[in-house]
């Protein structure tokens, strides 16, 4: 039995027992999120295998969490749970998007065969103890922090499996450090090992069990927080994270800076092997290789009255491209530049962006919203040519902000990507959401 999951026994046994005491059930709450998804996509240029073209599914999400309260004494205890059921409305074989029946399903339900199975579910559970304002939890996890961020793009969110401790027993500093075992991608009920791109096949790739993290926001006064992060994957890659957030009142408005800086560098097995090596480009020929990056950003955005007008600039320095947890079956990263469909930070890669969002409440209309966003990189590293791509970005939402369906929401996300990068289809995608959360008690 893993570490983990011995843990994991013990701290429940000691929740059961004592379950009764008053916090455990009086501050316990429960929700049903409900999430109706749809998307598609459409690579207008792909290959003419069978599935690559367009693909399309449609589903109902369920997410049922428990968050249970604390035992009375010095040392708390709890337990917490997420359940999760996606249910197929529509597919098929032409448009599942995995012609081949891999480990990754398609585009949001597993994969029986070429075709998405009818339903996936999955139980997480969670035993906590808390000391103070020191917390312990060992099981499932969401963890988002700049080195590990869960991915929530799709009909049920991404899960991991291991145990993270979070302190705020010190005024104005939170600290964090965990070790995660395992990850349940998005369309996935199983728990696979972790990985990173150029390394991640289903069949063939290399995978590891262990990734440490640790570090912390310090709020140095009320409007401005500086951040330390340290990730490894072991065989793969070692990250370190600087930032800081700022906002700073200007007129009538506000402007929030978020400046990032990630150094990445080998680790293990990736520094020798070319079966953990990763994507970029190493001269001549050379497209994969060892973890070596340094990306810095800036992002700049300024609100007023209900606009929200951005821009940012990132720079990808070094030979690989930036590395982050990456099984190949969606996920997403602590970069400025993690879009829709793209995250912006292949070797070389120079990223501009500009943003502009709206909030209809001030003309009267509270709970809806508009955003879009603009992407542009130069300069990526390929052994035929320096290539370039774009990519918009536009949300459409609302959410009925009173009466009886108040927090209803509904979203629309369409974006575009073009390119000149080797071996890249372009594509189209739109995303429809419905979603729903009831409060069970």
């Amino acid at each position: 039995m893993k570490k983990s999951n011995l843990a994991l026994a013990v701290v429940t046994a000691v929740v059961a027992q004592q379950a009764g005491a008053a916090g455990f059930l009086e501050d316990s709450k429960a929700n049903l999120k409900l999430r109706n998804f749809y998307i598609n996509q459409d690579n207008r240029d792909g290959i003419t295998a069978k599935n690559n073209n367009y693909q399309a599914e449609w589903g109902q999400g369920f997410q049922l969490d428990f968050t249970s309260g604390y035992t009375q004494g010095l040392v708390g205890f709890g337990v917490d749970a997420i359940g999760m059921l996606g249910v197929k409305l529509d597919s098929s074989t032409a448009k599942h998007g995995n012609p081949t029946g891999n480990n990754y399903g398609g585009i949001v339900f597993p994969s029986d065969g070429d075709h998405a199975v009818d339903d996936f579910s999955s139980l997480g559970l969670t035993a906590k103890a808390k000391i103070s304002k020191t917390e312990l939890k060992l099981g499932t996890l969401q963890p988002k922090n700049p080195v590990i961020v869960t991915n929530d793009g799709r009909l049920l969110p991404q899960t991991w499996q291991g145990g993270q401790i979070t302190s705020a027993d010190i005024t104005d500093l939170t600290l964090v450090s965990g070790q995660i075992e395992q990850v349940k991608g998005r369309n996935s009920s199983n728990n696979e090992n972790l990985s990173i791109g150029g390394a991640n096949n289903p069949i063939t790739g290399r995978f590891s069990n262990k990734f440490m993290y640790a570090g912390g926001d310090y709020k140095l006064t009320k409007d401005l927080t500086l951040q330390y992060y340290y990730g490894n994957l072991e065989d793969f890659y070692k990250q370190h994270f600087l930032g800081l957030v700022h906002n700073w009142s200007i007129g009538p408005g506000v402007l929030k800076s978020d400046i990032r800086y990630f150094n990445s560098k080998d680790d293990g097995a990736n520094s020798h092997d070319p079966a953990y090596f990763t994507t970029g480009f190493y001269g001549g020929k050379v497209t994969k290789g060892k973890v070596d990056n340094n990306l810095y950003s800036g992002l700049f955005l300024y609100t007023l009255a209900g606009h929200t007008f951005g821009g940012g600039y990132q720079v990808s320095n070094g030979d690989s491209d930036f590395p982050w947890l990456n099984q190949g079956d969606g996920s997403s990263n602590g970069t400025i530049t993690d879009m829709q469909i793209q995250k912006f930070g292949r070797a070389g890669e120079k990223t501009w962006q500009a943003r502009y969002a709206y909030d209809f409440a001030t003309v009267g209309l509270p709970g809806a919203t508009a955003g879009i966003v603009y992407l542009k990189g130069d300069d990526i590293d390929t052994p035929t040519t320096s290539a370039s791509e774009w990519e918009r970005d536009l949300t459409l939402a609302y959410v009925v902000p009173a009466g009886t369906l108040k927090g209803f929401g509904v979203m629309w996300k369409n974006a575009m990507w073009r390119n000149n990068i080797p071996g890249q289809n372009q594509q189209d995608e739109n995303r429809v959401i419905l979603s729903y959360t009831l409060a069970l008690f």
